[in-house]
């Protein structure tokens, strides 16, 4: 007897569709945008059934007059958004065409669309519990102590552990960039201009996504961040398998360090008075003369011996005491000395990391 073919919209639990996401041809989210901005699957597309202000308003009618007249209102526009999306964003698509469509509790909205699509005759699976059980999943994952191999590459301020990192990956290493995920250079000056932080929600969907695609066979480097970054906080087991991994000491002279960070930084090279901003951030630290005298330097263009000073007085003090403290086989690390700040000097690097 043949096998009976599936009935769609099927429903797939948050593990299995964790497990399989890469099968999708698409993966929707039919929430609201600012529930979509706040965290989403990886590669999710928003097609909101219900914007954020038709979603308030549905609501209040639920609360404020009663359930039946809110359900009216409510499928008018979830019909007319779903039959939107399917004109502006889904006319292309083939018989074969298979998304994965989820909501927040995986109920209404999600089931609204998935019918429709899979009487048009998509092989539409709905998520099972929504995204709050894709979160129970990733939040269980993010507890436990990844299985992976780090290799710690740590150095002070200006080393050029980014840029390494970033050649790294390129060449084919896995590379776990946690100031990447959270749009952050990690420090009082690593707010990237025009870029805001993602949310902590999606930061640790960012980590999660990326750590499940490492092979647990090969190393994965990473560089020796503190617990947050920025406003974002590393997970705890991520952070605590760091802190005890094997790490590599990158060393850089410290004029090449100031020409480094004057090229990563060139958003304060070029707007002193923003940079003047951010040091007031360090008073409490230096004391008001101390940052006088830094502004009074950048104001002057005199941007090289500020750095120097900062990565002097400041950084590498402070670099010091963190890292004997927190990565505990620091002592052990493995050297690795750059003669300059080029693109091959990178690649003789991480070539010589990856052998």
């Amino acid at each position: 007897m043949s096998e009976r073919a599936p009935k769609y919209p099927q429903v797939m639990s948050a593990a299995e569709a964790i497990a399989n996401l890469d099968q999708f041809d698409a993966i929707i989210d039919a929430r609201s945008p600012s529930e979509y901005a706040e965290d989403h699957l990886p590669g999710a597309v928003n097609y909101p059934v219900l914007d954020d202000e038709e979603r308030a308003r549905v609501g209040t009618i639920y609360k404020q007059v009663n359930p039946f007249e809110a359900k009216k209102i409510g499928a008018a526009l979830v019909s007319k958004n779903i039959g939107l999306h399917i004109e502006h964003h889904m006319q292309g698509y083939p018989r074969e065409w298979r998304p994965l469509v989820y909501c927040w509790r995986g109920g209404s909205r999600s089931g609204a669309m998935a019918i429709i699509l899979a009487k048009i005759g998509w092989p539409v699976v709905q998520l099972e519990g929504g995204y709050k059980a894709y979160r129970g999943e990733v939040n269980t994952a993010l507890a436990e102590r990844p299985p992976h191999q780090f290799r710690v590459v740590c150095g002070t301020t200006g080393s050029g552990k980014s840029r390494l990192l970033q050649t790294l990956a390129r060449l084919g290493a896995q590379v776990l960039d946690l100031e990447q995920l959270a749009a952050h250079r990690g420090s009082v000056l690593g707010h990237l201009p025009d870029e805001p932080q993602p949310t902590q929600k999606l930061f640790e969907t960012h980590v999660w996504d990326k750590l499940r695609t490492f092979d647990p066979a090969r190393p994965v480097f990473v560089e020796s961040e503190s617990k947050k970054v920025g406003n974002l906080r590393v997970p705890d087991a991520l952070m605590e398998s760091m802190r005890q991994s094997p790490c590599i000491a990158l060393e850089l002279a410290r004029e090449q360090r100031v020409q480094l960070l004057m090229e990563d930084y060139h958003h304060f090279v070029d707007n002193p008075a923003v940079l003047n901003t951010q040091l007031d951030c360090l008073v409490k630290l230096h004391g008001h003369e101390r940052i006088k005298a830094w502004h009074d330097l950048a104001n002057g263009g005199r941007m090289p011996e500020l750095v120097d000073e900062l990565l002097r007085d400041h950084y590498d003090p402070a670099y010091t005491r963190s890292i004997f403290r927190n990565f505990v086989k620091y002592n052990e690390a493995d050297p690795l000395e750059l003669t300059g700040i080029g693109e091959a000097d990178f690649e003789r690097a991480a070539r010589r990391l990856m052998a």
